[in-house]
């Protein structure tokens, strides 16, 4: 009945909404500064065209993760260029809106999209930025496909977000039954960034699987730009605590782990898949910190894929820069480079690049990524996952796998 309803909705919307395809589509926007360059064939004049938005952060405090989100998906733009719409071949064609890691600007970078007439959107690393601009998408009859927001409010109320990765609630369960498993904890701190929903959220979720197990939860919140953190992490150290779970973004984790690492922290800290980046490995580099995440990827899970997006990353203009210097493989890319190919099974089983018949067309998408399979619920449109790889900083710049977590274990 979901179906049929949004199915209704979508046609109706169809008729005012911008259509995703041209014969002499205007150029799309470049990637901003330190972004690697869509590098895919042009499309040529006269050619079949359909649009997919790009929208992700390539500024402020989530642009490392948005530039290794968009990775995937430029690499899988470079691999798979078409798409075959109802007899006839589409050159696909990527179009980039910054939104700045912010909810006051990811609205302006939705709405920039809209105006390109896109027949979908990918994105975007963040959840709070994803729940901003959602309802821009959702207004204008454009789909969404979320690659790694994780969360629930990303796509409750809002027929139009999907998305491919797991959910928060999940999520914190996983590391707090990790944290007791492995750690046998009984109390855990937790520092968020205050206001934040994705922090905050996870924090929440976090807790309750902690407390309901038996533990003790210390929770703190330091202000938005904060960037001293040591009176934070000492009353850690003097709470006793056993583990300390800070769900933050990369450019906090990265002074966090430095300060911790001065302090000789000895707890280990928890973090989830925002903390799964090379740029904070490169902070827990050299120290005795203890650093486990919970993610969506594991280099090594698909030879196949490593081998070719480290060669792009190796030779596309601009690549090696916007995935921090060197060829590890984050999470983000392997889901941004799955989201992509969603995205092509969407359209090809639409048989259209009309934004409505994409998104009617979504609800029953499969798909065999190298993350894992994906397929959507019913109700939401949330993946239906039920894993999540844990690993652990080595502290010479590199991840090692500790294993395959399950809410039931």
């Amino acid at each position: 009945m979901k179906k049929f309803l949004a199915f209704a909705l979508s046609c109706s919307l169809a008729l005012t909404a911008l259509a995703g395809c041209s014969s002499t589509p205007p150029s799309s926007a470049a990637p901003e500064t330190g972004s690697p360059d869509a590098s895919a064939p042009a499309a040529q004049s006269g050619d079949k065209v359909v649009r997919i938005g790009v929208f992700e952060p390539s500024t402020g405090d989530s642009a490392s993760g948005g530039k290794k989100e968009m990775l995937g998906m430029q690499y899988a733009n470079t691999e798979t260029p078409t798409v075959e719409v109802g007899g006839e071949t589409y050159t696909v064609e990527l179009v980039y809106a910054d939104n700045g890691s912010t909810t006051d600007k990811a609205p302006t970078a939705a709405s920039q999209l809209v105006s390109e007439g896109v027949a979908l959107v990918l994105g975007s690393y963040g959840s709070g930025v994803s729940i901003a601009g959602g309802p821009i998408f959702g207004d204008a009859g454009i789909p969404a496909i979320g690659v790694t927001c994780t969360n629930p409010n990303v796509t409750a109320g809002n027929d139009y977000y999907f998305r491919i990765c797991f959910l928060d609630p999940f999520q914190g369960t996983v590391l707090a039954n990790f944290a007791k498993d492995k750690f046998s904890a009984t109390t855990a701190y937790c520092l968020g960034e205050a206001g934040n929903e994705y922090d905050q959220g996870l924090i929440a979720y976090f807790e309750q699987a902690f407390t309901a197990a038996g533990g003790t939860v210390i929770k703190d919140s330091f202000p938005t730009n904060n960037s001293d953190f040591n009176s934070y992490l000492n009353k850690a150290k003097d709470q006793g605590a056993d583990v300390i779970f800070t769900p933050v973004s990369i450019a906090y984790a990265t002074q966090i782990i430095t300060q911790a690492a001065d302090l000789g922290i000895e707890a280990p800290f928890l973090g989830s898949d925002t903390l799964d980046d090379n740029m904070v490995l490169e902070a827990a580099k050299g120290t005795n910190v203890q650093l486990y995440v919970s993610t969506f990827y594991q280099e090594g899970g698909n030879p196949d894929f490593d081998a070719g997006i480290k060669n792009y990353i190796n030779t596309a203009d601009g690549a090696l820069e916007a995935n921090g210097g060197n060829d590890t493989i984050a999470a983000v890319s392997a889901m941004g480079y799955d989201a992509y190919y969603v995205a092509l099974e969407a359209i090809k089983a639409a048989g259209s690049v009309e934004p409505a018949d994409i998104k009617a067309a979504l609800w029953d998408v499969t798909y065999d990524g190298v993350s894992g399979h994906i397929e959507f619920d019913d109700t939401n449109g949330d993946a239906v996952r039920d894993t999540a790889y844990i690993k652990h900083s080595t502290n010479d710049g590199a991840w090692e796998l500790e294993g395959v977590q399950t809410v039931a274990q």
